[in-house]
């Protein structure tokens, strides 16, 4: 990635920085990415709580569907939110409220002995997650310097594997500690419930850590707390060219207009190519099903023949290849782009998802099961681990990176947002509609791999490349669009 703006000499917002204000970047862009590891954890532990939640609260599949989906109705809703309330209140104060509503929620969800009130929890669990959506990528690229950026905006992604690598891992201990996910485990409470509980812990250090990193820059500076902004700034760049990054900040941010939801709509009506742009981005990653493998998995492999402790070790195995291809990202970001590495996703997810369509639809149905015998068996595997391979590498990690970085500043906040709303909303309907479809997964499949076919083009056609790009040069983008056309 190169180190100033494209197209000039002009310094960019972040310099040559030295190696002690490098170290302080990482470091905060990893604490605020903690809240990513919360994310994942809070969205994929029900994969080992699904069944016995089900039978526990004696569920049908609809309830079901619902019931895990629940938190991303309150995640869409965390999303939509948590920039306006950023901006106000500003980046710190933002993660510090998500930990507290995850901490609310596992101790909540854990506990619960009535289906609404699993739901209730669920939400606000949810509220958290949509929240830390937004605020981390934000964060992370408000503070990041641009030769760099990809990379600390990949930690959120990071952070996300390892949060449900992390969240599997421990359900599938505690079922084993209990011998079975149903089973009591301490304090006469099920291993289920215990699962929602030790999310707890990482809440709490989430919470304390958020007190140990400085606000964003482009925060104080948009709240005209221009001398807290020159000590962050010389905390992450040194002395070097701080009145000009300052100047470009507040050129860029005007802060004298509060940032609205009208700011997404252009001066000559509509709303901005960028922003529907984003939107597409958010609804596409989760369009492709890629969470059906992290909230069903242990359902879906149980179904075609493995068993509990089976499936839950085939799910961990699964988690540990997406950290393994989020790193695989982190390295190729900054060399060689955010497009090249999309479209390589796409086609990879398409092919892959093609395959398992073809198998789940073409296998033999048993009480409306299908059998997966021999070497299509271990084929379904493969192509299923090879597609989390294909979103890891690509659409897992790349599209965080974009959404926190594509958005001018003026309407980052609620751009950003909305974009997080659209993609909780996405997969809302992707995890409530699974559990119906299990019985015709070769549709499913089928209609996840359209979607990534659609994903290569749409990326083809209307991503822009921001490789190397100051946060203060996508700018221009905006001002172009505000121009009305000539003619």
């Amino acid at each position: 990635m190169s180190h100033g703006p494209v197209g000039g000499d002009e310094p960019s917002i972040f310099g040559d920085e030295e190696f002690s204000s490098g170290r302080s970047a990482v470091r905060i862009a990893s604490v605020a990415a903690l809240g990513g590891l919360l994310f994942g954890y809070d969205s994929a532990v029900i994969n080992g709580a699904v069944e016995s939640v089900q039978k526990h609260f004696q569920m049908g599949n609809v309830v079901l569907g619902w019931s895990v989906a629940s938190a991303l109705i309150g995640a869409a809703a965390g999303a939509l939110t948590a920039g306006r309330i950023a901006d106000r209140l500003g980046r710190l104060s933002v993660m510090k409220i998500a930990a507290v509503l995850f901490l609310i929620s596992a101790i909540g969800t854990g506990l619960a002995n009535h289906v609404w009130m699993f739901i209730a929890f669920r939400v606000i669990g949810g509220i958290a997650v949509g929240v830390a959506s937004v605020i981390a990528p934000a964060y992370i690229a408000e503070t990041s310097p641009p030769h760099i950026r990809g990379r600390l905006g990949s930690l959120q992604q990071l952070a996300i594997v390892s949060g449900i690598f992390l969240s599997l891992a421990i359900d599938a201990l505690l079922a084993r500690l209990a011998g079975g996910a149903s089973e009591p485990l301490w304090a006469g409470l099920e291993a289920w419930r215990w699962m929602f509980l030790l999310m707890s812990v990482p809440a709490i250090v989430y919470g304390l850590l958020a007190f140990t990193i400085p606000e964003s820059p482009r925060y104080l500076v948009a709240s005209h707390r221009i001398p807290e902004a020159r000590k962050v700034l010389t905390l992450l760049l040194g002395e070097k060219n701080l009145d000009i990054t300052i100047e470009r900040i507040q050129s860029t941010l005007e802060s004298e207009k509060p940032p609205s939801w009208r700011d997404l709509r252009k001066p000559t009506g509509g709303i901005y190519g960028i922003v529907w742009v984003g939107l597409g981005l958010s609804i596409f990653q989760q369009f492709v099903g890629i969470n059906v493998i992290f909230y069903y998995s242990n359902v879906l492999w149980q179904a075609v023949g493995f068993n509990e402790s089976s499936s839950f070790t085939i799910t961990v195995i699964t988690s540990i290849v997406n950290i393994a291809t989020t790193l695989i990202a982190i390295a190729l970001i900054d060399k060689i782009g955010r497009k090249p590495l999309l479209l390589i996703g796409s086609a990879g997810m398409a092919v892959t998802l093609a395959t398992m369509a073809i198998i789940f639809g073409t296998a033999t149905q048993v009480d409306g099961q299908p059998q997966l015998h021999g070497a299509i068996g271990t084929v379904a595997l493969i192509a299923a681990n090879l597609f989390v391979v294909a979103f890891g590498m690509s659409w897992g990690p790349v599209v965080w990176v974009l959404l926190g970085e594509m958005f001018p500043n003026r309407i980052r906040a609620a751009a950003l947002g909305l974009a997080a709303a659209g993609q909780w909303i996405a997969n809302c309907l992707i995890t409530a509609t699974f559990p119906q479809l299990r019985n015709t997964l070769g549709l499913a499949y089928g209609f996840y791999a359209l979607c990534a076919l659609l994903s290569f083009v749409f990326v083809w056609r209307w991503v822009r490349e921001t490789k190397g790009v100051s946060l203060e040069d996508m700018h221009a983008e905006l001002l172009h669009e505000d121009k009305p056309a000539v003619g």
